[in-house]
C-alpha cells in the first residue's frame, strides 16, 4: 500500500477512479449475455458514456475554478483545494470532457461489463487532455523526456531503429525544442553519445540532407539538474558541454560545495546502512553530484526487489529530510529500477534550467514526458513544478502520445 499523501501520488487518478465507479456499478450490465431483451448493451454503453462524460465535465470545472482563484491570488479558497488540500499549481485548464470521449472511443471504456473505469484508462485520458489544452493555446515550444522508459527500455539506448526518432525529428523540424532530463548524470560527452546515439547521428544525417536546419535545438540536462550539453553536429560526439556559471539559476548559485558534499555524505551512510540491513549485495557508487548503491559486480545477473528499492528510497529521503545540508539543499532521492540513487537537485529545477537556457520558456508551453510518477521518490514528479506533465508508461506510449499530439494538432488545423 502506497502511504505517501493523495497530492503526492496522483489526486485525478483516484478521485476519478472513486466518481467513475458509481455510475459503472449503476449502469453496467454483466448479465446482458442471457438476457433476453434487445439493445440491453447498447443503451447500457449509451448510459455509461453520458454520465462517465458528465464526470469528466464537473472535475474539469473544479480545475478551471482553482485555476481562476490561482489567477487572483486566492487559490487556497477554491473549492478543489478544500477537497485536496495538497493540490499543487495547474500550468493550462485540462479539457477533460473532451479527452474522454477521445480515449472512450479508443479503449471502449463504456462499453465494458466487468472492468471498470482503470487506473491506465484515466492517466491516458489526463495525457490527452494534456495535449489538447496544449495545442489549443498556441505552439508547445519545449518538449522534455526522461530516459530509461520513456525514450528507451531500461537500462538501454537510443538506438537507430527506435521508432520514436522520427517523431523528435519532425518535432525539430517545426521548430519545436526538445530536452532531455534525465538521472544519468555524465561530465564526457561520449557517454551521453553512448545512451543516444541513434537520435544524434539521425539529427546529424538529417541536417546534412538539409531536412532540418543547422541549428535544431536538442540539449540535455543529465543528473536532474548537473549537467548541461547542447547538440553540435561538428563535435566528435555530437554535443558540448556547458559550463555550469553559463545557466545555473540564481537559486542554484547558492548551493555551496560544502553543504552539497554533506549532504552527499548523509545520504552515503543512510544507503550503506540500508544495504548492510536488509543485507543487499550493492556496491555504493559516490559521484559528483551524487551516490548511489548499484548491485555488486562479480555476483552475476541480480536484480534487488521492488520493496527493498522503495524501502532504501525512503528511508534515505527520510534520514536526508532531517539533515542540516538537507534543508539547504534540494535533492531526489528515487529507485531507479535496480539501484537507488541520490541527485543534487531535481527534475524540477532540470527543467527550469531548459527553460531559461533557451529564452525563458513558460511552463504553460512546455511538456516533460516521463514514467516515474507513482513510485517511491518518482523523479519525474517534480517536474510537475515547472511545467505541464505527461506520465507515461512505457517507450511505446511516448511514441502513441506523440502520434496524438501530431494527430490533435491537425485536427485543430482542419
Amino acid at each position: 500500500m502506497d502511504h505517501r499523501p493523495i497530492g503526492e501520488t496522483n489526486w485525478f487518478v483516484i478521485i476519478s477512479m472513486g466518481l467513475l465507479a458509481v455510475p459503472f456499478v449503476l449502469h453496467s450490465q454483466p448479465t446482458a449475455a442471457y438476457d433476453a431483451r434487445g439493445g440491453v448493451l447498447i443503451k447500457m454503453a449509451t448510459t455509461a458514456h453520458r454520465r462517465y462524460a458528465e464526470i469528466m465535465r464537473d472535475v474539469e470545472e473544479l480545475i478551471n475554478d482553482h485555476i481562476a482563484h490561482q489567477e487572483k491570488g486566492t487559490h487556497n479558497r477554491s473549492k478543489l483545494k478544500l477537497l485536496v488540500p495538497s493540490v499543487g499549481v495547474f500550468f493550462t485548464p485540462l479539457f477533460l470532457e473532451e479527452a474522454f470521449n477521445y480515449q472512450d472511443g479508443r479503449r471502449r471504456i463504456s462499453s465494458r461489463r466487468f472492468v471498470p473505469p482503470s487506473f491506465n484508462d484515466i492517466r491516458l485520458t489526463l495525457n490527452t487532455a494534456q495535449v489538447l489544452s496544449l495545442i489549443s493555446s498556441g505552439p508547445i515550444q519545449l518538449i522534455t523526456f526522461d530516459g530509461d522508459l520513456t525514450l528507451y527500455d531500461d537500462g538501454e539506448s537510443l538506438t537507430a531503429g527506435n521508432p520514436v526518432i522520427q517523431k523528435i525529428l519532425k518535432l525539430l523540424s517545426q521548430g519545436t525544442k526538445i530536452g532531455i532530463v534525465t538521472a544519468a548524470g555524465y561530465t564526457d560527452a561520449s557517454r551521453y553519445y553512448g545512451r543516444l546515439y541513434g537520435l544524434l547521428d539521425a539529427i546529424k544525417a538529417a541536417i546534412e540532407c538539409h531536412e532540418l536546419l543547422q541549428d535544431p535545438t536538442l540539449i540535455i540536462l543529465g543528473g536532474e539538474s548537473n549537467y548541461l550539453f547542447t547538440f553540435d553536429a561538428t563535435s566528435e560526439h555530437l554535443l558540448t558541454y556547458i559550463p555550469r556559471e553559463k545557466w545555473l539559476l540564481e537559486e542554484m548559485k547558492l548551493w555551496t560545495n560544502e553543504d552539497i558534499e554533506q549532504l552527499l555524505n548523509v545520504a552515503e551512510s543512510a544507503l550503506r546502512e540500508c544495504a548492510n540491513n536488509m543485507q543487499l549485495d550493492a556496491e555504493v557508487l559516490r559521484k559528483e553530484r551524487a551516490v548511489g548503491i548499484i548491485p555488486k559486480p562479480g555476483c552475476g545477473p541480480q536484480r534487488f526487489t521492488r520493496e527493498q528499492l522503495e524501502e532504501t528510497v525512503l528511508v534515505t529521503q527520510q534520514v536526508v529530510e532531517m539533515s542540516a545540508a538537507g534543508k539547504k539543499i534540494p535533492f531526489c532521492a528515487f529507485n531507479g529500477g535496480n539501484d537507488v540513487f541520490v541527485d543534487i537537485g531535481d527534475k524540477s529545477w532540470g527543467v527550469l534550467s531548459c527553460q531559461r537556457y533557451l529564452g525563458g520558456i513558460e511552463g504553460n508551453k512546455t511538456l516533460h514526458i516521463g514514467d516515474q510518477f507513482l513510485s517511491a521518490g518518482a523523479n519525474d514528479f517534480k517536474a510537475r513544478l515547472a511545467c505541464t506533465t505527461a506520465w507515461i508508461a512505457s517507450p511505446a506510449e511516448t511514441v502513441a502520445l506523440l502520434d496524438e499530439l501530431d494527430y490533435h494538432a491537425a485536427a485543430r488545423k482542419a
